[in-house]
């Protein structure tokens, strides 16, 4: 009996996956996503230290080989999960609906935290067992400068040019509280997600409505 193209493509030399997990017929993206989602699930819930590429491919049913056939090693899994962790959603972003900035502030402001919910301890947390990974830091980096272009966006200050720096450097400081209120909430139960709420969405009002017109 022929392999099915689903199968085919699932096949990587040196590989031997289990017949359960051929029948799920799922195509390369597919079933990198697979592998991806649970090592988030996973990464979120323990340190980079104490997870391994075993417990993510048992994790997603898959053999250890896919892993390293789609994301290099763990490592590789690991800043992925990080970069994706850390960045706001250009979708999210343009799927704001139309209405007053405290509106959108608002709602901007749940996505992220629905977000830190799902896979912000990653994120809040990053590094592991890792030390400083220099990979890793840059990723943080341009995940930082490109969260806070979105957001400049999200509060409708990206046509602005005057005082685009200082506007940028007001966010870079925004940027660390949210991740402190995140740290307070997820990790260390001091405050609720309503109070972190409306810290961020109170703090961000005020930047767009009285800090930047003032520069």
């Amino acid at each position: 009996m022929g392999t099915s193209p689903a199968t085919a493509a699932l096949e990587v030399p040196g590989v031997e996956l289990h017949e359960e997990h051929r029948r799920q017929r799922l195509n390369p993206d597919e079933r990198r996503q697979q592998i991806f989602a649970c090592a988030q699930k996973l990464f979120n819930e323990r340190a980079f230290e104490d997870v391994s590429a075993t417990d993510i491919a048992a994790a997603a049913g898959v053999a250890r080989g896919l892993i390293n056939h789609y994301f290099g090693n763990k490592r590789g899994l690991y800043l992925e999960v990080v970069k994706v962790s850390s960045t706001v959603s250009a979708v999210a972003v343009a799927a704001l609906p139309d209405g007053t900035l405290q509106e959108r502030i608002a709602i901007a402001v749940d996505w992220f935290l629905d977000s830190l919910e799902t896979s912000g301890a990653t994120w809040l947390s990053f590094g592991g067992g890792m030390g400083r990974d220099p990979d890793l830091e840059k990723i943080l980096i341009a995940a930082e400068n490109e969260s806070i272009e979105l957001l400049i966006e999200a509060c409708g200050l990206a046509g602005r040019t005057a005082g685009r720096e200082q506007i940028r450097a007001m966010f870079r400081i925004y940027a660390q509280l949210a991740r402190s209120g995140g740290r307070e909430w997820l990790l260390r139960k001091t405050l609720t997600r309503p109070q972190v709420h409306a810290l961020l969405a109170s703090t961000l009002t005020v930047i767009v409505e009285e800090a930047v017109p003032a520069i």
